[in-house]
């Protein structure tokens, strides 16, 4: 946008060499928010699905003991918890294993 605003000025208003130059600047500035634009967008990881689970914390909803069924976001999960839970629980997800089963522990209070 700021481009085609100093072409504009350029062709109508300002003298051939002040022409050039505000248009070279523009199209430097402009290059420069691309620039931190493409950056700012791969500096993190996306989040979501199965990478995103480990540390996410969830409720028991099925006793656990050791497979049971928890609530992780809003989605229900198969899970394994070796040291067993009730319902209302809140457990830690360590990792996703087999089948689609989470592997976890109870959270520290």
């Amino acid at each position: 946008m700021l481009l085609l605003l100093a072409i504009l000025v350029a062709v109508f208003w300002l003298p051939a060499p002040w022409g050039y130059i505000v248009v070279v600047a523009a199209a430097v500035v402009e290059l420069a928010e691309v620039g931190v634009f493409i950056w700012y967008s791969r500096r993190r990881r996306a989040t979501t699905g199965a990478e995103a689970l480990p540390g996410a914390t969830g409720t028991v909803v099925e006793t656990c003991r050791p497979l049971g069924l928890i609530r992780v976001d809003g989605e229900l999960w198969r899970a394994r918890c070796d040291e067993g839970a009730d319902p209302g629980e809140t457990l830690v997800v360590e990792s996703l294993g087999p089948d689609l089963t989470l592997i976890v522990r109870k959270a520290p209070i």
